[in-house]
């Protein structure tokens, strides 16, 4: 069988938000032909879910030098540094106008899903002849399938789409699908398009993350104007280190403040937390709906509520990669190298050691995995990371060995180790305290300490 020159084929980017446009804006800048494909009518169509929502990052931190490059060639000035947009800002004046810039406009199609990847001619159970053979791309658009060809992908898709249900054991709980007209996942615009079904009505938030605190701060903010409206707040751990944060010790300020503003609800009594709560099953009550769970005092349950917002995080979706050799991490589903340094189990820190392509590949040569995607479930992705880790990829598909090894990056510290704040201990159960250290490979003071003294730390990072 004649297979194409794989010389001749484009590589495909999937997802056409702001790290898979990073990626075709570096293969741009290197000579490499590139194809990107977008499951939305738009660009950053899954931003575009929660674009009222003011990230914890100013401008400086959500840009890619490559793509920065592009658009400053059509005489783009970029936003203040230091001033933290909204997503719909981030689509508006970033990734809208890269995408129309002339190197990036005619490589992007929107509205085309990718729904598999394989081999061209063979299953993923066929060793002979593998790595000659191109990768045949499933293309679904509005004009029915197609096959289309790449020398190599970079899936940077996301998981947005994706979210964990309410069921604690990873699996919906029982009624989930039942009520799902009234549960939202991830972050309504509970002030804008969805003030109606929100205002004066009871919502529980469910969660332990950023979603929940932005979800359960807008909801303290429509009570100030409609009393009647009512928040509660489920989570499954005890342990609220990640969404209450480092404070002070944040080096992304916007970020601690995020976390103590939550933290100050439930001290003031706005907002009722239930912790340590795993939900099992929803059911009706006179029209309204309850939730049933367990805890470490047995069973109970919340309500009853009117409505519920799942901000419980998302998963990767792993169907288009089906017929690919993939190496996963088995706890996380991201790629297997990071698996270890992301482990929520162990730290909840914002920054990991500097990773790129040859910790985002997998067995089968000429796939990536980018983006928060690459981290499976884990939460603690910054757009920072993903810029680099397209840089490195976009080098190593180009030849550049020497540029794609020299991986290099600075993430802004959290302040925050693996124990931090529990619902019932305080700051004394903190490692972390002071400012941030500047140290890459460390989360807090006493990390970097324990570091230098040659121990592990506490759970970012490797041991000195």
């Amino acid at each position: 069988m004649q297979h194409p020159s794989q010389a001749t084929l484009p590589v495909a980017v999937i997802g056409g938000g702001p790290v898979g446009l990073a990626a075709a804006a570096h293969l741009v800048e290197r000579g490499v032909p590139v194809r990107l494909y977008e499951a939305g009518a738009t660009v950053g169509a899954n931003i575009r879910d929660w674009e009222h929502v003011r990230v914890f990052t100013p401008w400086r931190y959500c840009v890619d030098a490559a793509s920065v490059a592009l658009l400053e060639r059509q005489g783009w000035k970029q936003p203040s540094a230091d001033a933290f947009p909204t997503g719909g800002e981030i689509v508006r004046d970033y990734l809208e106008p890269l995408a129309a810039t002339p190197a990036l406009a005619d490589i992007i199609e929107t509205g085309a899903r990718v729904v598999a990847i394989s081999r061209l001619g063979i299953d993923k159970v066929v060793s002979h002849s593998r790595e000659e053979r191109p990768f045949v791309l499933a293309v679904e658009t509005a004009a029915g399938m197609r096959r289309d060809l790449a020398r190599a992908v970079i899936d940077a898709s996301g998981t947005w789409a994706t979210p964990n249900p309410l069921g604690a054991s990873g699996v919906p709980a029982d009624g989930e699908a039942t009520f799902a007209d009234r549960i939202a996942y991830g972050i309504p615009d509970v002030l804008g398009r969805d003030r109606r079904l929100y205002a004066g009505q009871t919502t529980l938030v469910v969660g332990a993350g950023h979603s929940a605190a932005n979800a359960l701060l807008d909801l303290a903010r429509l009570s100030d104007a409609d009393p009647a409206t009512t928040a509660i707040w489920s989570t499954r751990s005890t342990n609220l280190a990640r969404i209450y944060g480092g404070g002070d010790a944040d080096q992304l300020p916007a970020r601690g403040e995020l976390g103590a503003q939550t933290r100050a609800l439930v001290e003031n009594g706005r907002v009722s937390l239930f912790a340590g709560f795993t939900i099992i099953r929803i059911r009706e009550a006179d029209g309204r709906i309850m939730i049933d769970g367990e805890t470490a005092a047995g069973p109970r349950s919340i309500g009853p509520v009117n409505r519920i917002i799942a901000a419980t995080g998302q998963r990767p979706d792993l169907s288009l990669t089906r017929e690919l050799r993939l190496d996963l991490d088995p706890l996380l589903e991201s790629t297997k190298a990071l698996g270890p340094l992301i482990d929520p189990n162990e730290h909840s820190c914002g920054s990991v050691p500097p990773h790129g392509h040859r910790e985002l590949a997998h067995v089968e040569r000429g796939f990536y995995t980018v983006g928060i995607k690459s981290y499976g479930r884990a939460p603690t992705f910054l757009l920072l990371t993903g810029y680099e880790q397209v840089r490195s990829v976009a080098a190593a598909l180009a030849g550049d060995m020497a540029a794609a090894d020299n991986v290099q990056l600075v993430l802004p510290e959290t302040g925050v180790c693996n124990t931090s704040f529990s619902v019932e201990g305080s700051a004394a159960a903190a490692c972390c305290g002071g400012p941030a250290p500047d140290r890459a490979d460390a989360c807090c003071v006493a990390d970097a300490v324990a570091k230098d003294e040659g121990k592990k730390g506490c759970g970012c990072g490797v041991a000195a």
